[in-house]
C-alpha cells in the first residue's frame, strides 16, 4: 500500500526514526543533532528531517497526538521502510518518585480497549510492549546520559482532558507511573508490523504531587529534552535492527 499522508520517496527516510508529537521538538532535533537535515516531508504537518547524526543517517518524525494521528504515521513510516521507532515524548506523572524532567523508559502501555487499537484488534486487548534489546539499550543510555530514569509501565489516554479525581489513584495502583497518549499504540504497531520499537518519555508535570500538575512546555522542559534526546540518537546510532 502508498501512504496517504507522507508524500516522500523510501529514499528520503531512514531506517531509524525518532517520532515525536510536537513540530517544535521535530525542529529543535533536526538543527541540534542531525547534520545535513533536509525537511522532506511537510503533508498534513507530519514534518520529516532526515540528516546524519554521528554518521548514521537518521529521521526525526511528527505524529501529532494521539492515538489515531499517532497509527497512520507510524504505519506510513513502516511503509517507507522503517525499521526502528522509538518515541520521544512527554508524560505526566502518576506516583510521587517522579519530578519535573525525570525521564522514563517505558516498558509497556495500558489502554483502555476500544479506540484505535481496537480498530485493528477488536475482538481482544493487543500485547503493548517494546522491544526488550532496544529497550535495554536505551535505558542504558538515558541512564549514563540523562541521569534519574525509571523503568515502568505507562498509560496511553485517548483524551488529554477526561482525567477525573480518582485517574491517578487508579492507575498507580496498578502499577502504571506515568500518562501519555501514543506508546501504547506505537508498541501495537511494532508487533502487527514487525519492526522494533521503545519509547523514553521526559515527565513535564506530576498529577501526583500538589503543585506540579501544571504542564511545562517546550521551552521550559528543553534541558530535560536535550540530555534524553541524546540517550535516543546514541541507541539509534548503535542498535541493529532485529526485525528486517
Amino acid at each position: 500500500m502508498k501512504p496517504q499522508h507522507i508524500r516522500i520517496e523510501p529514499s528520503q527516510l531512514a531506517e531509524k526514526v525518532v517520532v515525536v508529537g510536537d513540530p517544535a521538538r521535530a525542529k529543535y532535533l533536526a538543527e541540534h543533532f542531525l547534520e545535513d537535515a533536509e525537511l522532506v516531508n511537510t503533508e498534513r504537518c507530519f514534518n520529516i528531517y532526515t540528516g546524519y547524526y554521528r554518521g548514521e543517517k537518521i529521521s526525526v518524525a511528527v505524529h501529532g497526538i494521539g492515538a489515531a494521528s499517532a497509527a497512520i504515521v507510524f504505519e506510513e513510516l513502516r511503509m517507507l521502510g522503517a525499521k526502528v521507532m522509538i518515541r520521544l515524548g512527554t508524560a505526566g506523572g502518576l506516583i510521587p518518585q517522579l519530578d519535573i524532567g525525570d525521564a522514563v523508559v517505558a516498558t509497556g502501555a495500558a489502554y483502555i480497549h476500544g479506540g484505535t487499537i481496537g480498530s485493528y484488534v477488536p475482538d481482544a486487548c493487543m500485547v503493548a510492549t517494546p522491544n526488550p534489546i532496544l529497550t535495554t539499550k536505551l535505558y542504558e543510555k538515558a541512564e549514563n546520559i540523562h541521569g534519574r530514569v525509571l523503568l515502568g509501565p505507562v498509560f496511553s489516554s485517548d483524551a488529554f482532558y477526561a482525567e477525573d479525581k480518582d485517574f491517578v489513584t487508579k492507575w498507580s495502583r496498578r502499577g502504571i507511573i506515568a500518562v501519555e497518549m501514543e506508546v501504547a499504540t506505537l508498541y501495537s504497531l511494532a508487533a502487527m508490523r514487525g519492526f522494533d520499537a521503545s519509547a523514553l518519555l521526559v515527565i513535564s508535570d506530576n498529577l501526583a504531587v500538589p503543585g506540579k500538575e501544571e504542564l511545562k512546555h517546550h521551552k521550559e522542559l528543553e534541558p530535560y529534552v536535550e540530555k534524553a534526546a541524546k540517550a535516543v540518537f546514541e541507541t539509534l546510532r548503535e542498535y541493529k535492527p532485529i526485525n528486517k
